[in-house]
Parts: structure tokens; C-alpha cells; sequence
């Protein structure tokens, strides 16, 4: 919280009262690339500071006002400018940007995703993204075929992408430390970001309330360091709580769940089948939107339609204002002509080896793109981002209409929108959880992270962006999702997959000393090879173990936890203010 002082106070003059309450830690201005403020119609204004390493502080409210008092005296201290960008973005002592000219003299594909300013070349908008999504190269190759995760050997023929790949990691390695130093100095002091509250409520116990130091002499082996055991003993605890899949439900079966006028008789029941067991491809297309949010659970069969009815008249009203731009009106519309250039580029990328996508002028391309243009004008504020293209393709995938596809596609963004906020905030404040969580359930995991500088976790960073979309082939994906959607046993179980994940892998991290860079392309390297139904049974496992202590590591609001605010699709306002 910030506590407006009149006059030169140092923290001696604090009041016991502001001690026990908020913990006081100086950050120096040379860490700090810029404020973001947020102006929201209800509730609180708050700021968040983001560090010249990319990483975010938690939010900060300002719960009595002060604001404009606090850039005031801000000012007083350090240069600080508005972004051209962004007029709620005050950037620190930008006189000049040395990360962003390293990186263009190392001759990146990437854009500094920490960047509030981008320039309009750079594609502001979505440069978080850039960074994010490239850093291996790949997030618009092709999906692998089964056969092609059938054995490594097959990378060894030419691969212009994976040789993109091992080219942009070896560049990227150079200046990876740069940033690896402020994040994990963030991360080991996170205690004092307010969220200290974790560590204390470990006086309530859960499962997995066991001893984290284990003995490691069964271990030891000549010439070999020892790899410190997994404290929850990881197989059996999986054994005891993570329950064996189910087949998918059928139409026949999802029958059962709706009354006579086609009303969900009971949600939970239907999510918890849901979450053992997926959907059948025949049915996906009445229960996907139920799971997103779109339809209600208790509406009608004629409530439905009616909805369906309305929101297409809706969408093509959308639609029609992107359409009736002119060629004239393009030339001065700078940023319709970005996005739709961007759009363009990507859908043209996006799954194009599946048959309802592949092929020269398939029509179902070009609904891909109306939809993501649409949505563009739809959430002016966020835009097109790269990446909602794979988000958005399952979707029209299995819902085969546009316009319901695009509401679809709507309710998702209202949960994963923070993911492509150019302030990253949303990304840190699940990759800050992530790293609490493997604290809690895996200690020396976590300490050897925190030994190698990799308490960043941005090697987790396409699993969580997009949700595990090039991690599987398409329909497991489509699986996943679905699990994931329920949100049976907490919203934010793709935390627990990633988890799992990590400690599968767990041995062989530590016994072949990956460093962050070798880490980062071990993690990308894994798609195709991960094992869906073992992993959910861990996720689940973990979660159980965690109880309330591992919910207690994830800040509230963390994505995808539906917004508060009725608007979900816009994920910021931008109210215009007086200069300071």
C-alpha cells in the first residue's frame, strides 16, 4: 500500500501499527523500467511497477486515493516521461533502451516483452508476446503428426524451424542473465511483496504437511552427485489420489444430465464427469460453451437458441465495422492495417496440417481470420495478440459456426485475456504461483531453481501463455482444455499440470544440471512426449496434496479466474487525465 507522508519522514517515524501491517523494502529507481497506472470505474486504483527485467511487482492500490500525489513525487526523484503508447505507461529514466539495442545487435527475432513503449514497427501491442512465444522458435510450426513423436532420432534431418530454434536459443542464451539476475532477486524476496501470508498459513495443515529433508545415502553412487529424493514420494502419492480416466461422455449419457426442457440438473456432477473423462468429439459443441461461461447451466433448450439467435445479429454488427473500412480510410488507420496485417501472417500458420484447416483458400482459414479481426474491434483495448490464434482454433474447430464460435472464443479471453496484457502481469502473477508451488510441493526442486537463477520460470512460460496447445497433438489438447474448464477441483489447475510436469522430469533436471538455458529448450523440446492421462492424474494428486496451502500461493485475480468487473473483455480502461 502506499501511506502518504507529509514532510521528510524515514521509516523510524513509522507507526508499529503500518509495521505489522506492511512490509517496507527499497527498490532502487535503476531497477525500475516503468509505472502502469489503473483507473478502474469501480473499486480502487492501483499501480504496478515492472522491473527492467521484464517482472512485475504485484499490484499496488491505493485504497485513500494519491496517485497523481505519488508520480509527483516520483518526479521529484527520477525523469520519468508518458508512454506515446500508452498515456496510463510513465517510463523511468527512459533516455535510452540498452536491452532493447543489445538484443537488436544480436540480431533477435524478438521483441523485448517488458517493453510498455514499443514502437508501432515493433507491433506494441502484442510484443509481450513476441518474446514469450519465439523464444523457441516454433509456436506457429506445425503440429507433429503421431508418427513424428515416435523417437527423437527424427530431428537429426533438416529442420529450418528446429534450426531457427537452436539458432535463437544459442543467441538468446547471451542475454538471458541480464535478466535472470533482477527476476531472481524478485522472486527470493518475494516474502516481502506482500504475499509473506503463504509461509504463515503453513501452521494449517494438509497432506503434504510432511518433512522436506529426506536422506539421500540410498542415493549416492561413486562419481555421481546424489539427486535429492522427492519429499512427497511423487509415484505412491499418485497411487492413493489421483483417480484413473474415464472415457469421454457420449451424447447418450449427456442426456442424462439435462431435464425435459434441457436445463443442466445438477453442474457439479456434469463437471466432475467431465473432469474424469473429457467429452466426445459428437458432443463437445452443446457442452464447450456451457463450460466457458457462454450459455448458463440452468438455461433452456429456447433460451439457448434465442441467445444464439441474438448474439449473431450482434457479431455480424461487429463485423460489419472492420468490413466498411475502406481502402482510403485503411491508408489512415495505422492500426487496423497492423492488426490485420499480423492476423494474416498468422492464421495462414495456424494448424494447418489438420484437414479442416489445410489446403490452399480453405474457407475455414478465412473464418479464422473474420473472427480474429472481429474480436480485434470487439476488445479494441487488447487487440490481436499472436498465440489467440491458437487459442481460437479448437474452438471454431469443434463449434463450426462463426459467430458462435467468436462468443466462444469471447467467454475464453474474459479468463485468458491477461495473458496477452502488454504489462505481463497476468503472466507473472501465475509464473509467481507456479514458483510457490513447486516451493511447497517440491522444496528441492525449488531450491535447485533457486541455485541455477531459474526462478523465473519463463521455461513454463508457452506451457501457461497457451495453455499447453503445443504440447500435445490436437485432440488431447482439446482434452486438457476441457479438464481444465471445469475448474472441478480449482481454476487454476493448469499450475498443478505444469507441477507435474516439472516433477516427472524432475531427476533428470538435476542430474544433468540443466542450467535456465538448457532447461528452456528441454521444456520445449518435450512436445509430443508428455503423457496426458499420467499427467492430470499428478496434477490431481498434487492438488489434493496442496489443500489449502497451495491455493494459499496463488494471488487472488491470477488468470484465469474470471474478472469481477462486468465488461470481461476489457481488461483495462483508458480514461483520459489530466497531465501531471
Amino acid at each position: 500500500t502506499w501511506i502518504p507522508y507529509k514532510g521528510q519522514i524515514t521509516n523510524a517515524s513509522l507507526s508499529e501499527r503500518d509495521r505489522s501491517l506492511y512490509t517496507i523494502r527499497a527498490v532502487p529507481f535503476t531497477d525500475v523500467r516503468s509505472i502502469r497506472r489503473y483507473t478502474r470505474t469501480l473499486g480502487w486504483q492501483y499501480i504496478i511497477v515492472v522491473l527492467s527485467s521484464g517482472l512485475a511487482f504485484p499490484s499496488l492500490y491505493f485504497y485513500n486515493g494519491g496517485v497523481k500525489e505519488f508520480l509527483a513525487t516520483i518526479k521529484q526523484h527520477v525523469f520519468i516521461v508518458r508512454s506515446l503508447e500508452d498515456a496510463n505507461v510513465f517510463l523511468v529514466n527512459d533516455f535510452q533502451n540498452p536491452f532493447q539495442r543489445t538484443l537488436s545487435s544480436l540480431e533477435l527475432p524478438v521483441s523485448i516483452a517488458s517493453r510498455p513503449s514499443a514502437s508501432v514497427s515493433d507491433g506494441g501491442e502484442y510484443s509481450s508476446y513476441k518474446l514469450q512465444g519465439r523464444i523457441d522458435g516454433s509456436i506457429h510450426e506445425d503440429i507433429p503428426r503421431p508418427s513424428q513423436n515416435h523417437g527423437r532420432q527424427k530431428h537429426k534431418s533438416h529442420d529450418p524451424a528446429r534450426d531457427l530454434t537452436i539458432q535463437v536459443l544459442e543467441k538468446f542464451s547471451l542475454v538471458t542473465k541480464f535478466a535472470r539476475d533482477t527476476s531472481s532477486q524478485l522472486f527470493r524476496e518475494s516474502n516481502s511483496n506482500g504475499y509473506g501470508a503463504i509461509e504463515r498459513k503453513s501452521s494449517s495443515h494438509s497432506p503434504c504437511d510432511i518433512p522436506h529433508e529426506a536422506s539421500m545415502d540410498a542415493k549416492v553412487a561413486l562419481g555421481e552427485d546424489p539427486v535429492p529424493s522427492d519429499p512427497l514420494e511423487f509415484n505412491k502419492m499418485t497411487l492413493v489420489w489421483g483417480k484413473p480416466r474415464q472415457p469421454p461422455l457420449g451424447s447418450e449419457e449427456w442426456e442424462i444430465f439435462l431435464d425435459s426442457e434441457g436445463r443442466i440438473i445438477d453442474s457439479k456432477a456434469l463437471k466432475k464427469r467431465i473432469f474424469y473423462g473429457g467429452v466426445e468429439h459428437s458432443t463437445c459443441k452443446e457442452v464447450w460453451p456451457l463450460l466457458l461461461g457462454y450459455h448458463a447451466y440452468d438455461s433452456t433448450y429456447a433460451e439457448r437458441e434465442y441467445l444464439k439467435s441474438t448474439k449473431k445479429s450482434e457479431y455480424e454488427t461487429v463485423k460489419q465495422q472492420w468490413q466498411s473500412i475502406s481502402t482510403e480510410q485503411a491508408k489512415r488507420f495505422t492500426k487496423f492495417r497492423e492488426r490485420k496485417g499480423r492476423i494474416d501472417k498468422d492464421v495462414v500458420r495456424t494448424d494447418r496440417t489438420l484437414s479442416f484447416y489445410e489446403g490452399d483458400d480453405n474457407a475455414n482459414v478465412n473464418i479464422l481470420r473474420d473472427i480474429l479481426l472481429t474480436y480485434s474491434f470487439y476488445n479494441f483495448d487488447l487487440g490481436y495478440c499472436q498465440g489467440m490464434s491458437d487459442l481460437l482454433s479448437p474452438i471454431l474447430f469443434v463449434m463450426e459456426d462463426e459467430s458462435e464460435a467468436f462468443w466462444c472464443f469471447v467467454a475464453l479471453m474474459a479468463r485468458l485475456g491477461p495473458n496477452f496484457n502488454r504489462d505481463q502481469n497476468g503472466m507473472h502473477s501465475q509464473l509467481f504461483a507456479l514458483s510457490k508451488l513447486v516451493e511447497l510441493l517440491d522444496s528441492p526442486l525449488h531450491n535447485y531453481f533457486k541455485q541455477n537463477d531459474c526462478l523465473n520460470y519463463f521455461f513454463c512460460f508457452r506451457w501457461v501463455l497457451i495453455q499447453f496447445k503445443r504440447e500435445f497433438e490436437y485432440k488431447k489438447t482439446m482434452r486438457l482444455w476441457e479438464v481444465l474448464w471445469t475448474h472441478y477441483l480449482s481454476e487454476h489447475l493448469h499450475l498443478y499440470v505444469c507441477v507435474a510436469i516439472l516433477k516427472r522430469y524432475r531427476n533428470k533436471i538435476m542430474g544433468e544440471h540443466m542450467d535456465f538455458d538448457t532447461l528452456l529448450k528441454f521444456t520445449n523440446e518435450l512436445s509430443g512426449h508428455i503423457d496426458l492421462d499420467s499427467i492430470l492424474r499428478d496434477a490431481e494428486a498434487l492438488c489434493i496434496c496442496a489443500g489449502e496451502n497451495g491455493a494459499a500461493c496463488i494471488p487472488p485475480g491470477t488468470p484465469p479466474s474470471l474478472p469481477i468487473e462486468n465488461e470481461n473483455a476489457l481488461l483495462y480502461t483508458q480514461e483520459e487525465e489530466e497531465v501531471l
